[in-house]
């Protein structure tokens, strides 16, 4: 039945009233005796080609046209200018358009389920930068109401409060910085500017500018041993900046008395960073999404604690415009292990 095409329902007809005609004389002959053999077959004949003929041209009108309208939407969307495709009816026309109809629905499907994807990833996205603006500028408006209540008068409380309210106007800010950096990254509007440096140097110095906050957690950050230099091929900015967020997350984190270890992997030219503690850890059904912006693994997390909440997508976008790639492997209780590769430089 698949392979019959709309000509052979033509033709079937065709055969189908040469024969009734042919049945039907007979009979009207066995009555009358009048009406010879040969003069029935022509009769019956003719009738099957006329009603050939009708049906032809009945089915090329109604169908071919429809079909040919369906091929030039699918083909060109829903434009009706230009000619569509056109309809052989000996061929299997049905079949062909059965065939990209399918085809077509398939990829409309895969295309509204992207489009449903993207806005349920605007609302949320819009929902958690409200989030994330909300606190600073009601800290800021509560420190102000409270100074112009009569505070300001107040010396013991005008200072800690326009201090309180100096920070929260300072994490608004740098909200605002990763959120216009990660729009440029994602667009390519940041220039990516290789050098080739010392990627165990840049790490030392990180170390020592996260120095404070380790004492004051009492947390250990270092080196997993004593690493001679290793120079690199990337931007230098960019790759202290994702240092800094890998670090500050695991800090962020981290147990109390955790550590945060740091190692470096050589596999011929490329160079894996791996950034381990024995933290919290993260759930596997959050590990898909723990690179999108502002997404949290603790949602009733202070918002008030950690950064911006772009760090780990800022990382992912400055590592990606290297072509290289970074992943997270994490258990609860027992930490998580960042890592990303780069291109190791010949120059030293």
């Amino acid at each position: 039945m698949k392979n019959i095409k709309p000509i052979h329902v033509v033709f079937i007809g065709a055969i189908t009233q040469f024969i009734l005609v042919v049945v039907l004389l007979f009979l009207y002959r066995s009555l009358i005796d009048l009406i010879p053999v040969l003069d029935i077959l022509i009769i019956a004949a003719i009738g099957g080609l006329v009603s050939m003929l009708v049906s032809y041209v009945l089915l090329k009108k109604f169908i071919q046209d429809r079909l040919e309208l369906i091929f030039r939407i699918i083909n060109h969307g829903s434009s009706m200018k230009g000619e569509g495709p056109k309809i052989d009816m000996n061929n299997d026309s049905i079949g062909d358009a059965s065939t990209a109809s399918v085809a077509w629905a398939t990829a409309r499907k895969v295309e509204i389920t992207k489009l449903r994807e993207q806005a349920d990833f605007r609302r949320e996205f819009l929902g958690n930068l409200a989030h994330e603006l909300k606190t600073p500028v009601f800290s800021i408006q509560g420190y102000i109401l409270t100074l112009l209540e009569g505070g300001l008068e107040d010396e013991k409380v005008n200072r800690k409060f326009l201090e309180r309210a100096a920070f929260s106007t300072e994490r608004m800010a740098d909200i605002l910085e990763d959120l216009d950096q990660i729009m440029k990254l994602e667009v390519n509007k940041v220039e990516i500017r290789k050098e080739a440096f010392d990627i165990v140097q840049l790490t030392k110095d990180l170390i020592f500018s996260f120095e404070e906050k380790c004492l004051e957690n009492e947390i250990t950050l270092k080196l997993a041993e004593r690493y001679q230099p290793i120079f690199v091929n990337a931007d230098k900015a960019k790759i202290a900046q994702v240092l800094t967020n890998l670090i500050a997350n695991s800090l962020n984190y981290s147990t109390e008395k955790g550590y945060t270890t740091i190692r470096f992997y050589s596999l011929k030219n490329n160079l894996m960073t791996e950034i381990s503690d024995n933290g919290i850890g993260i759930e596997e059904k959050n590990i898909p999404r723990l690179f999108e912006r502002f997404y949290r693994v603790e949602q009733s997390r202070n918002r008030n604690e950690g950064g911006s909440g772009l760090g780990l997508a800022i990382c992912k976008h400055i590592i990606e415009s290297h072509n290289e790639r970074i992943s997270v492997k994490s258990r609860i209780g027992e930490g998580s292990t960042f890592t990303f590769s780069l291109k190791k430089s010949s120059k030293h």
